[in-house]
């Protein structure tokens, strides 16, 4: 059964869809995700061989990262988030249930919930979870969860100006991305291609590309190291405590008996 049939009933999934032949790397979806969700700056400090990218990587307090990928023949941005994977890895081995499955098929972290284990950051593909440096939870994008109930797009999407971004319901965005690539290869550009569809069981967040995935920092096949049908870190560790609670009990009773 797919993680997404949580979903509730009459619920949408939503999604992302960011196409990197229109972004021109102005880094406003990483200021206004920043501004909105109150997270830290990473610094000012221009990094070596990092030209503007002074963020660097995707990380607890960097939701959304633009990538600055020189090619040959100039520059290509790739504005960078978490996946929101149908399959997600990290939502399997958090054991405190602090990554959880939202009505609108997106994964959000509950700082309130999460323990700082860190048993999700090695089963996301993608890299993207992180643990804070000062608290040690962990942190990653909620797709404006907040936003979302108010009926609002996420700060990223609302501060693209080229629409590089698109937000909304994930079936319309894959009927956008479609027909986005194929009007690229009707211009000539052939080598455009979606990613996202295939890996780790589909991504709520997808990428049209031109160049090879490994070039945006992206893996070319990604699976989750914990697969769908493998019991979730959560529901065991419920289960053990369960039989710690179940073992407690029995011995209380034989001393009561004695």
């Amino acid at each position: 059964m797919s993680e997404l049939s949580i979903i509730e009933p009459g619920a949408k999934r939503m999604g992302f869809f960011t196409d990197v032949t229109v972004c021109i790397g102005c880094k406003a979806c990483e200021v206004a995700c920043k501004q909105w969700n109150d997270l830290p700056s990473d610094g000012g400090e221009f990094r070596k061989g990092g030209s503007y990218d002074n963020t660097g990587q995707l990380a607890a307090n960097t939701w959304r990262h633009v990538r600055f990928v020189d090619l040959d023949d100039g520059w290509q941005f790739m504005s960078d988030v978490c996946k929101h994977c149908t399959h997600a890895g990290c939502m399997d081995a958090c054991p405190t249930g602090a990554l959880i499955r939202t009505e609108f098929g997106t994964v959000v972290l509950q700082p309130d919930v999460c323990n700082g284990c860190g048993y999700c950051i090695p089963s996301c593909p993608f890299g993207v979870v992180d643990k804070d440096k000062i608290d040690g939870r962990a942190g990653k994008c909620t797709l404006c969860y907040d936003r979302l109930e108010d009926g609002l797009e996420p700060a990223c999407a609302k501060a693209c100006p080229t629409d590089s971004i698109h937000f909304g319901e994930y079936d319309d965005l894959v009927e956008i991305a479609e027909r986005r690539v194929g009007a690229l290869h009707e211009r000539g550009v052939e080598e455009a291609y979606l990613y996202g569809q295939d890996q780790a069981g589909g991504l709520g967040a997808f990428f049209l590309l031109t160049e090879a995935p490994e070039v945006y920092g992206l893996p070319a096949a990604a699976e989750s190291p914990i697969q769908e049908n493998v019991v979730p870190a959560t529901l065991a560790a419920m289960g053990a405590g369960l039989l710690a609670a179940a073992g407690v009990a029995a011995a209380f009773l034989r001393a009561k008996t004695r």
